[in-house]
């Protein structure tokens, strides 16, 4: 599932990024604060009109504001980490 489909609060870890859907700014931007395969996520909130802006998410334990389209490039699942779909 994308992390712009997760539930609030539901805690999740990143399987897929789309580093492809992203310019390489962006995919940098990201990595620095920890973005990447295997980290833990959590959607904390969604802003904007009907929740379509930036997400707030935790991502390990640092909180950062994402724009939606670059949420969209995230795949995450749920479960134990290192469990696979």
């Amino acid at each position: 599932m994308r992390l712009t489909d997760l539930p609030l609060r539901q805690p999740a870890y990143v399987d897929v990024i789309d580093w492809n859907a992203l310019s390489a700014a962006e995919g940098q931007r990201l990595r620095e604060f920890g973005l990447c395969e295997g980290a833990s996520v959590e959607a904390l909130h969604r802003g904007g009109l009907f929740g379509r802006g930036p997400i707030a998410c935790k991502v390990g334990r640092m909180t950062i504001a994402m724009r939606r389209n670059h949420a969209e490039a995230v795949t995450v699942r749920t479960g134990a980490e290192g469990e696979t779909a």
